[in-house]
């Protein structure tokens, strides 16, 4: 082999090892301070309604307040793992679920990324979102790469915990 064939080998062979360590690095920042933020998408305006011909001095009656639905959930219940059992009370804010100690449901598990995953709900309706976690969310037997829709009694399986939307 020439001198100019093995100095290309060594140059690739360095290439690779730089990536692999660079992968590692990147791999190592996310689990310790989560995911990059994205810039929120502004959502257009709605295009403005015709004008009714209701006079305008006359009130407004205003809609009655939602009531809850029958069949929505109310908890988010680990049911296998080490914390089975565990509830969390659904409300408007998200649950930030991982191994970082400012989670919502922290996990001791070795599975799980600080910040592995979160339920939120939106328009009435519950999501699942895995946060680029290093072994995935699994809803089912389906791996996430999208928040998806959640219905009561769907397992939502990390590491070895598996959580379910209660009513």
């Amino acid at each position: 082999m020439s001198n100019l064939t093995l100095i290309l080998i060594k140059i690739a062979y360095l290439a690779v090892l730089w990536l692999f360590v660079l992968t590692a690095i990147g791999v190592i920042r996310t689990d310790l301070f989560g995911p990059p933020k994205k810039k929120p998408r502004r959502k257009p305006r709605p295009a403005p309604r015709p004008s009714s011909r209701r006079d305008a001095s006359l009130p407004s009656h205003s809609p009655r307040p939602s009531r809850g639905r029958r069949n929505e959930p109310t908890a988010l219940v680990v049911t296998q793992g080490s914390l089975k059992g565990t509830s969390i009370a659904l409300s408007t804010q998200p649950i930030l679920i991982g191994r970082a100690p400012d989670s919502t449901l922290v996990i001791n598990d070795d599975y799980a990324s600080g910040r592995h995953a979160r339920v939120y709900s939106e328009n009435g309706r519950w999501f699942v979102e895995d946060l680029n976690s290093t072994n995935g969310t699994y809803l089912g037997q389906q791996k996430l790469n999208r928040p998806q829709p959640i219905t009561v009694g769907q397992p939502i399986r990390i590491g070895k915990t598996v959580l379910e939307l209660r009513k």
